[in-house]
């Protein structure tokens, strides 16, 4: 990742909020990432390319279009987490994001994204990592079977989804070894 690729990342951004299960897989609607300055784009890709509180992972074809993409929050004790009610109690990562296209679905690509974010997390020396989550839809039963695919299991932490108090963002994690 580097900051100049801040248009490709809001264009997979935009294409991944256009996907049919948007709505059970992303916080944020079409309408408002479209409306977002070209300097909120540049801002992402400088923090994604620093890899210090974030890094963004993305998987490339061979003729240069991004597949797929997830990218990795540095959580640390005793701040406000993503969703409301949520604290975080250990040093952890959150990840977010996670998008591949239709086409390179089933393929293994998701996989070898939740690789390079677990292997990143667990390599950084401060702070030093306890365990690495992240949130998926209770509607969301495909992106909940990937996520279980990829070694994560439910924590027994439930969130109300922002907006509609009535439906649960659940919490899924892998635990250092």
């Amino acid at each position: 990742m580097r900051n100049e690729d801040w248009a490709r990342i809001k264009e997979i951004r935009l294409d991944a909020l256009r996907d049919p299960v948007a709505p059970v897989a992303f916080l944020e609607t079409y309408e408002q990432a479209a409306a977002r300055p070209d300097e909120f784009w540049q801002d992402r890709a400088a923090g994604a390319a620093e890899g210090i509180a974030a890094r963004q992972f993305v998987a490339e074809a061979a003729d240069g279009r991004w597949l797929g993409t997830v990218s990795v929050l540095v959580e640390r004790p005793g701040k406000r987490g993503a969703l409301e009610g949520d604290v975080v109690e250990v040093a952890q990562t959150h990840i977010v994001g996670v998008f591949v296209r239709p086409e390179a679905r089933g393929s293994g690509l998701a996989q070898e994204l939740f690789r390079a974010a677990l292997e990143w997390s667990w390599s950084l020396a401060e702070p030093r990592i306890q365990r690495v989550r992240l949130f998926v839809h209770e509607d969301n039963a495909r992106a909940a079977a990937m996520y279980e695919k990829a070694g994560f299991k439910r924590s027994g932490v439930a969130l109300p989804v922002p907006g509609d108090a009535t439906r649960r963002e659940i919490e899924l994690a892998v635990h250092r070894g």
